[in-house]
């Protein structure tokens, strides 16, 4: 089965063909600077990430532009309240958007390309839409015409007689329904020169010029969350495709992150921080519950189905340290066909990730029955599958290995598992007694025994 994926401007979902043969393509809308990043903003970096390994375990040179938009009204809103110049504002927390990123294993882009570096791409952009007719500047402003473009609406199936761009009304514009461009300059914010003027980009503009600039005047997967669709990607879409630009072939969107129903908002104060989050579980596990659900659903955040990824997480990393601290270094393998069916499925991580259980079972099942090599087989697959996750708990990322106390780890694992072996042989003959036995000398040391149908998962107390 080859990768389909749900293409928001057709409405289906298409098989997915790369433009040009080898190479994939991707832009991301990245975060706007203007504060600590919350998980709500980090899913679609994690669902775009997932899209990146999936593509290159396929074997294809994947291209990810991910960008910063670094001016903005909020931006300039909350420097100023802060009394701290707008570029330090946005440096800060871009800087605080990467940590996140990167304490979370997204993979770093091909390129993270900031809106104010890119000026000059907008300005032949703008001149090239006023050339053909699509936009007109008007006090310093520029707009651009969305009556002069027939196919707008086309994305988010917004009806142009109804359209309402969320813009203050501006005497300039010559149909209320234009959308800016360019805004001319104000006491005390920052400008750029033009020919119109001086200045500064509106959003929209900012992002068709940076993804033309690295990705070419068309490209495969533009990608960003469901808020986007309306006014800002139909807005790139128009004034790229206007400008003589193919642009993006497939529109990927990704669900929200909610509280009580409500999308996580800074506005509406209900947001979860990543520094906060981390405070409480490891990046991996919080990882695993942001990858889990289906990129286009919504997640409802909530502690106990946090406490619930942890868990199921906890399993698969358990299976793995029994194998490889009884069998040795286990590398990855193969996909099983199941969760390669559920991957080309629109990314189907809920699938995916029930086919990594599934693997994890049989290889418990292997493991207890002594078959080393079916122990092996299972370890190797479930390392692939979780590798195209981000997930695998013995990569560099996340293996304990790694850390000062691996030996410690590996003896204390040897030592339980074999205290386990002994347990499931006194509940195998029935010795009931002899098996509590067991289970009180490890909770004595500090170890809790969990009964799972993938076998039993012990843990540290602290840990």
């Amino acid at each position: 089965m080859s990768l389909h994926l749900y293409d928001t401007a057709t409405r289906s979902t298409r098989e997915f063909h790369p433009a040009r043969n080898g190479t994939a393509s991707i832009y991301v809308c990245g975060a706007t600077v203007q504060g600590v990043p919350h998980i709500g903003h980090v899913r679609g970096a994690l669902n775009y990430d997932v899209l990146r390994r999936w593509l290159e375990a396929d074997g294809l040179d994947v291209h990810l532009v991910r960008n910063v938009t670094d001016i903005d009204d909020k931006i300039l809103k909350k420097a100023a309240e802060a009394g701290r110049p707008w570029w330090e504002w946005a440096e800060t927390h871009e800087r605080a958007f990467e940590d996140a990123y990167e304490a979370l294993g997204c993979l770093p882009p091909s390129y993270a390309p900031r809106a104010t570096g890119h000026v000059t791409q907008m300005i032949e952009l703008m001149q090239r839409l006023i050339d053909r007719g699509h936009a007109y500047a008007s006090g310093g402003d520029v707009y651009f015409s969305v009556g002069s473009f027939p196919e707008y609406g086309a994305l988010s199936g917004q009806r142009p007689e109804e359209v309402q761009q969320g813009e203050s009304a501006a005497e300039g514009k010559r149909d209320s329904r234009d959308f800016t461009l360019w805004k001319a300059a104000k006491p005390g914010e920052p400008s750029w020169p033009t020919p119109w003027g001086p200045g500064r980009p509106g959003w929209h503009l900012e992002c068709s010029a940076m993804a033309t600039t690295y990705l070419g005047g068309e490209f495969d997967i533009h990608g960003g969350g469901i808020d986007l669709i309306f006014p800002h990607h139909e807005n790139e879409q128009a004034q790229s495709r206007a400008a003589g630009d193919g642009f993006a072939r497939y529109w990927l969107h990704n669900g929200w992150v909610t509280m009580s129903g409500e999308k996580m908002s800074k506005s509406l104060g209900n947001v979860v921080s990543i520094p906060e989050m981390l405070a409480n579980v490891r990046a991996v596990e919080l990882r695993y519950y942001l990858v889990s659900p289906h990129y286009r659903s919504t997640i409802e955040y909530s502690g106990p189905a946090l406490a619930e990824a942890v868990a199921a997480y906890g399993r698969i990393e358990t299976f793995l340290r029994n194998v490889t601290g009884r069998l040795g270094v286990v590398e990855p393998s193969e996909f099983t066909a199941e969760f390669s069916a559920a991957m080309d499925d629109d990314l189907g991580t809920p699938a995916a990730i029930a086919a990594v259980h599934n693997a994890v079972r049989e290889g418990n099942v292997a493991l207890a029955s002594g078959d080393e090599a079916g122990a092996r087989r299972a370890a190797g697959a479930v390392r692939a599958m979780m590798g195209v996750l981000g997930l695998d708990p013995l990569s560099a990322k996340w293996s304990e290995e790694s850390t000062a106390d691996a030996a410690h780890r590996s003896a204390l694992g040897a030592l339980v598992e074999a205290l386990l072996d002994e347990r499931q042989r006194a509940r195998k003959d029935k010795n009931f007694a002899a098996a509590d036995a067991v289970r009180d000398r490890l909770l004595t040391a500090g170890i809790t025994v969990e009964d799972t149908p993938d076998g039993p998962l012990w843990t540290l107390k602290d840990s």
